[in-house]
């Protein structure tokens, strides 16, 4: 490996393994071994890795919780020339993990920030799964809250390519049967424990995936809604209305129509607002 000397004053982001500790690179471990301090998400999980790897250096907590008091700790850091690094329990930091805050606030002060690049999930989720479309849009976790999951499904339901999240294992059945309610039966991939001895992908129809045992973390990959044959304005028109006789509201009903005809809302709306409904 090239000679690699860390630079005072500058936070360093490095990836760390999403589960098999022989997945960090050669300049992740030149950086941990070099920085003056290094912050993580659980102390006690990083010590894994870095006894693993023989790296003794301080540790500072760095999480969900604590995240603008760390970041002011670590900037301080910063400007008594420290090198720091940051890392979460799993992956990049700042990707559904901690350290969007902690970056904002360096950059803000003038710090420097180099991004050490590392394993990433739903990087690996997305290769494994083989899509065709090239356009993905990455949700991460949904929102604890029934109304709010519900309210950022319905959002994404008219999103082009595919859609990837991140499920914890006490909610993934919740969260399929929620992405089921918004999009129908779609096909979908579920990656459980990427990396790890008990790897799993399953593939299927949305409302049709079975999960035994579950465990780990998940990432769902939701692909993208078949586009379907446009039809014509009229049409567009009786199955709004069609819907509307049945007791749902217009906008929910051009919102529907749009879906199933694979079109934007606003070519049904259109002709709904050119028509007599």
């Amino acid at each position: 490996m090239p000679d690699f000397c860390v630079k005072p004053s500058t936070l360093y982001l490095v990836g760390t393994p999403i589960g098999n500790m022989g997945d960090i690179t050669m300049r992740a471990l030149e950086t941990l071994r070099q920085v003056s301090l290094i912050a993580c998400e659980d102390t006690r999980h990083s010590l894994g890795l870095l006894n693993f790897y023989g790296i003794s250096k301080p540790l500072t907590a760095c999480h969900r919780h604590n995240e603008r008091e760390s970041a002011e700790r670590i900037c301080a850091r910063l400007a008594a020339g420290d090198s720091v690094a940051l890392i979460t329990d799993a992956g990049m930091p700042a990707i559904s993990d901690p350290g969007a805050i902690v970056v904002a606030q360096a950059r803000a002060a003038g710090y420097r920030v180099e991004v050490v690049p590392g394993p990433s999930a739903v990087v690996s989720a997305i290769a494994l799964c083989a899509l065709e479309q090239p356009i993905w849009t990455f949700v991460g976790f949904l929102p604890s809250r029934k109304r709010d999951r519900q309210a950022l499904l319905s959002s994404l339901s008219d999103a082009p390519g595919a859609l990837v999240f991140y499920c914890a294992v006490h909610d993934v059945r919740e969260d399929l049967r929620d992405m089921y309610a918004a999009f129908g039966a779609r096909q979908a991939h579920v990656v459980r424990e990427l990396t790890k001895l008990y790897e799993t992908h399953v593939q299927g129809e949305l409302g049709a995936l079975e999960l035994d045992d579950p465990r780990g973390e998940y990432v769902v990959v939701i692909e993208a809604a078949e586009t379907k044959p446009s039809a014509p304005q009229g049409s567009y028109c009786e199955q709004v209305a069609a819907l509307m006789d049945g007791g749902t509201d217009k906008k929910s009903a051009i919102k529907e129509i749009a879906r199933r005809n694979g079109v934007p809302k606003d070519v049904v709306y259109k002709a709904v607002a050119e028509s007599d409904l």
